[in-house]
């Protein structure tokens, strides 16, 4: 299959599965603070998706590795359907108590997204040349991005405009559009005589190639450690009300800020890749990223906070092509499986422990000071990291790619 022509399918999948998310996501986190009130509730969302997300994701990067990729990635986006589905019921009252509900539906959205991580990134890796992994990734970078844009957008003005259940209703939508793009993708996966059908002894081949590999590690821990205190965005429902004093249009705007500059940044990349110097490039846009989020913290006006927030995006999007490029090229076929899933575990895991840790930051020191706090420390853990990593700050990806 034209490896463009397979791009293009597989972002069909990618696209439907990332705005189902999207849109759920935005829509239960202002669903529950409607309900709650409490920041802390906003917090508990991640930790309410991390929980089945870590138990469940090396065994799906070991599951994978070894059946049908395409089968494990339709099974992801039928979640997201029936997540979509079960929250609309809620919303219209057919289902109560409705917190513990929508705590149990995020649940399920972590499964999900275990599942749809490694296949995605497993499919990927297979149906792109390797000399042209670099180039897709910054565009793969972009779509994801521009969904990213798109849900909380969509979300934002569908729950101001038409109500929470029909926003859940376009989640499910976007689920089954999903599900329709992978039944388009052709791959043969092939079997390398190395795999184990033992499942603990096969994540050890993967986590014993992980922590063997400095390049690999160290980039998943700048990662881990960096969004783990940035995750600002997850209490943007407090900080619209509380600060802003506005509606889910607005919640919708901020939301869509840091993808827009991520966007333009990524289909920059995707012309101009960051071959040499890589390592440098990494650093600083992650070191951008925490004084972003300070501006952000410290504004009070809409278009000044949504632009460090542009702004904010525009840095994550160079460290996604680094670290997207340095995980495709270092990663051999029969293994994409298992080390997306670690790769996974490290990012989920900063997400979502970054939402717990943002909301029970701002419920002891308020609002703007644990945004302000976050993004302190993301520069702390930069400057960290570069200190014990001179590996990483030699890199180019022309040198692996």
């Amino acid at each position: 299959m034209n490896p463009s022509k397979a791009f293009r399918t597989l972002l069909l999948y990618r696209i439907g599965a990332t705005l189902s998310y999207q849109i759920t996501m935005v829509a239960v986190g202002w669903h529950l603070y409607e309900i709650t009130n409490s920041v802390v509730s906003l917090g508990l969302i991640g930790l309410a998706e991390l929980i089945p997300y870590f138990t469940l994701a090396l065994y799906s990067g070991h599951a994978v590795d070894h059946y049908s990729r395409k089968k494990i990635a339709a099974l992801a986006c039928i979640i997201h359907m029936m997540v979509g589905l079960f929250l609309a019921a809620v919303a219209l009252g057919y289902l109560t108590p409705p917190v513990p509900l929508i705590y149990t539906a995020v649940a399920f959205i972590g499964i999900g997204r275990a599942l749809l991580r490694p296949s995605y990134q497993a499919l990927f890796g297979q149906i792109i040349p390797r000399d042209q992994l670099t180039r897709y990734t910054a565009y793969a970078s972009s779509a994801f991005q521009i969904c990213v844009v798109a849900g909380p957008g969509l979300g934002g003005l569908m729950i101001g405009f038409a109500g929470l259940e029909w926003t859940y209703l376009l989640a499910a939508c976007c689920g089954a559009f999903g599900l329709f793009g992978i039944t388009f993708i052709k791959v043969v996966q092939e079997k390398s005589g190395k795999l184990s059908n033992n499942f603990l002894k096969s994540f050890l081949e993967g986590f014993h190639y992980v922590r063997k590999h400095e390049l690999i590690l160290s980039v998943m821990a700048l990662d881990m450690f960096a969004v783990l205190f940035g995750g600002a965005v997850s209490i943007l429902p407090a900080f619209v009300k509380e600060v802003l004093n506005a509606g889910p249009e607005t919640l919708g705007i901020l939301r869509a800020a840091p993808a827009a500059g991520a966007v333009l940044t990524g289909i920059y990349l995707a012309r101009r890749p960051l071959l040499n110097d890589s390592g440098r490039y990494l650093f600083l846009s992650v070191a951008g990223f925490g004084l972003s989020i300070i501006a952000f913290g410290i504004s009070s006006n809409l278009w000044v906070c949504a632009f460090f927030l542009f702004i904010s995006g525009c840095c994550d999007s160079i460290s996604v092509v680094i670290r997207g490029s340095v995980m495709q090229l270092t990663t051999p076929d029969h293994m994409r499986g298992r080390i997306s899933a670690i790769n996974g575990i490290f990012i989920g895991s900063s997400n979502e422990l970054g939402a717990l840790e943002s909301g029970i930051a701002a419920s002891l020191m308020g609002l703007v000071p644990s945004i302000v706090f976050g993004g302190a420390a993301t520069i702390a853990v930069v400057i960290l990291t570069y200190r014990l990593a001179p590996h990483l700050r030699k890199l180019h990806l022309k040198d692996i790619s």
